[in-house]
């Protein structure tokens, strides 16, 4: 994943763009980037790898060697960005949000044929996002450009482009699969993934782009360079998991939608006598804890912090590339609550299960301090296609994900024709997938939230909405 925070203003934005890319941590752990434009120097850029320190720890001495009145930044859990490029439709520096899944492809069939060349990675990987740029420049215009390479490329683009002269260009995926927000002051504007970011640095909410939207923004206004198109596919995921709680898109609340969500969860468990005999609901902290609100409010099992995720030094489970180091990180921050877990039946509510790995410690762990039962929920349906348009999880590789390999086991390839019944819990490929979950990480009881349930926590029209990971469906 990834998020962006740009700003174009009459004062300097070197310490809005700074807070406002620090406030997207959230959604990634491997790079980080800012790139200033100034009037004397020109473009400006620096990158930082941020796996092991914060954002802020790494960029606080760009107050005293950068300033400028239109700035960008991002967060990147993939390549370094933003690049600075030149080319012949001028220079920029561009930050890029989303997935290439064809990037040999588009490097073989439209750049190989001009001589042309890229810097080199580890492994021979080319930085998607100067293919992205690459992409654009077989273009006249920029615009052109960015509807040319939303088209040809497989998975998703989500662009900030902060051009030689100030202005900043936003372009929002062609099918809308992440936000981009504008803020308003008195004398400029900002962009940013989050909306409350907006806020917090005195910006007001001025529009959400829509979907495949292009804009330049300066200091004296925004302006409209492509319409909106009129399909929109939005990531649902934005509300289930990886989306800040105090942040709205499409004008649903992300806290509020997981509340929602959550009490869909205990009706469907009050209505099948479900998880009876349980003594305490908790979320599997932090973006489990909503969802388990909302199902102990409607449930009216009490709400227990059964353990507590450290934070001062452990800020983030999945900062390590090595999946067996980020369950050890995962297993250093859960400090127990003894006297709400031993002799205690416990449900517990995580946002989703895409491996299960990490899970099965958290249940080892509660078992060890002496709980009686662990009943688990899951916040999404059963996830059986890695995500192909944002790169949000690390599964590259169907078998990564537990549903899917407990198919396989269950069925072999047999099972690939029967997902749709392994997904819903109410058939008998469906309590199969659940009990066979439950007997690996001994759980005393496991269900997912139906797709049903989730679309309506989101509460917008299932066609506008990316569920791909869930029914495969794009």
């Amino acid at each position: 994943m990834g998020g962006y925070f740009g700003a174009a203003c009459k004062h300097d934005v070197v310490a809005d763009v700074f807070f406002g890319t620090d406030y997207h941590s959230h959604l990634g752990t491997r790079r980080a980037g800012m790139a200033v434009y100034d009037t004397d120097v020109g473009l400006q850029r620096e990158i930082h790898n941020i796996e092991n320190s914060p954002f802020r720890t790494k960029f606080g001495d760009v107050f005293e060697e950068m300033h400028g009145c239109s700035a960008i930044g991002c967060i990147s859990d993939v390549d370094p960005q933003p690049l600075l490029i030149r080319s012949r439709l001028g220079t920029g520096a561009v930050c890029f949000t989303g997935a290439i899944n064809n990037a040999n492809e588009l490097i073989d069939r439209y750049l190989n044929a001009d001589g042309g060349h890229f810097n080199a990675m580890t492994g021979g990987k080319v930085n998607n996002t100067e293919l992205v740029a690459a992409l654009i420049n077989q273009k006249d215009t920029f615009v052109e450009g960015i509807r040319f390479a939303q088209q040809v490329i497989d998975g998703s683009v989500t662009l900030l482009i902060l051009l030689d002269g100030g202005s900043i260009l936003a372009a929002r995926d062609k099918y809308g699969r992440l936000p981009i927000h504008v803020g308003k002051k008195e004398d400029g504007y900002c962009l940013s993934f989050e909306s409350y970011v907006c806020e917090k640095l005195g910006y007001e909410c001025f529009k959400e782009l829509g979907p495949g939207e292009i804009v330049s923004v300066t200091s004296d206004g925004v302006t409209q360079l492509a319409a909106p198109g009129g399909k929109k596919k939005v990531c649902s995921f934005l509300w289930s998991y990886y989306g800040f709680p105090a942040s709205s898109y499409e004008g649903v609340n992300v806290e509020i939608m997981r509340y929602r969500n959550g009490e869909i969860m205990a009706q469907s468990d009050l209505e099948a006598e479900n998880a009876k005999g349980v003594d305490y609901v908790g979320g599997v902290p932090d973006s489990g804890t909503p969802h388990a609100i909302g199902y102990a409010n409607r449930s009216r099992i009490p709400f227990a912090r059964a353990f507590i995720k450290y934070t001062p030094s452990w800020s983030r489970s999945f900062t390590p590339s090595r999946q067996s180091d980020r369950i050890k990180i995962a297993t250093m921050k859960q400090i127990p609550v003894h006297d709400l877990i031993r002799n205690k039946s416990l449900l517990f509510v995580d946002d989703s299960i895409v491996r299960g790995t990490q899970l099965k410690g958290t249940v080892d762990f509660l078992y060890d301090h002496g709980a009686k039962a662990v009943h688990m929920r899951s916040a999404c349906p059963p996830i059986m296609y890695p995500c192909k348009y944002l790169n949000f999880s690390r599964s590259n590789d169907e078998m990564d994900l537990i549903a899917r390999r407990v198919v396989y086991e269950l069925e072999g390839e047999e099972g690939e024709k029967y997902l749709d019944e392994y997904r819903d819990g109410r058939t008998e490929r469906g309590k199969k997938l659940r009990q066979s979950i439950c007997d690996k990480f001994h759980f005393a009881s496991l269900e997912f939230q139906s797709l049903e349930g989730v679309i309506e926590s989101i509460g917008l029209p299932a066609e506008d909405l990316c569920t791909y990971c869930w029914n495969g469906k794009e």
